[in-house]
């Protein structure tokens, strides 16, 4: 048995305190931890008893950081892991963090690439959306129900196209450009030709 000989606020972070084991440092842990647990000085304790308690308090602190990064928008599970692992979290505390956030809808992949492709669909194709969200993490199956949703892409590549060449001639140069545009912006082959040949619709379809 060990015995807690001096409990120290952190200088840095108020909030967390040194704890001592037989007067050298063991861990930082939460001042509330501390409280809840109700640690003082004098106190007995087992180091896996006190490894317990700081792992609990690791993950304390470590869903109290990832809950305020989601704060200020939505993130899907692999942006708040990825958060956290640059905070020098274990694998372990995150996967429980990411769990317990989960449980209270906190973190919910679906329902963040339906929020996401609705709010581009407007100003992107369903390919470059789909790409955007694979690389936010979301599953295929999640991102693939969330492009079902946006429904026909066409009207928003023809508003796109209608702005492209407001201020441009209607030649066969420029049909190409925005026909190319149109793919940039991550529409299909075929929706960017029939709302390139809608605009240009005096152009001869050479492309």
């Amino acid at each position: 048995m060990n015995k807690i000989t001096d409990i120290k606020p952190q200088v840095k972070t108020p909030t967390r305190c040194n704890i001592y084991l037989d007067n050298v440092f063991y861990c930082g842990l939460e001042l509330e931890t501390v409280m809840r647990y109700r640690l003082k000085i004098g106190t007995e304790i087992e180091r896996e008893t006190l490894d317990e308690i700081q792992a609990d308090s690791e993950r304390a602190r470590a869903l109290d950081k990832a809950l305020s990064f989601i704060s200020r928008s939505k993130k899907t599970e692999k942006q708040v892991r990825d958060y956290l692992k640059t905070k020098g979290y274990t694998d372990k505390t995150t996967d429980e963090v990411i769990e317990k956030m989960a449980s209270y809808s906190f973190i919910d992949d679906a329902d963040y690439a339906a929020d996401y492709a609705k709010s581009l669909s407007k100003t992107k194709g369903k390919r470059l959306i789909a790409m955007e969200l694979k690389r936010k993490g979301v599953s295929d199956e999640d991102a693939s129900a969330a492009i079902d949703d946006i429904g026909d892409e066409l009207p928003a590549a023809r508003a796109i196209a209608e702005k492209y060449s407001r201020s441009k001639e209607k030649t066969r140069e420029n049909s190409l450009k925005c026909y190319k545009y149109l793919l940039s912006k991550g529409f299909s082959y075929e929706t960017a030709k029939e709302a390139t040949d809608e605009i240009f619709k005096n152009e001869d379809d050479n492309f």
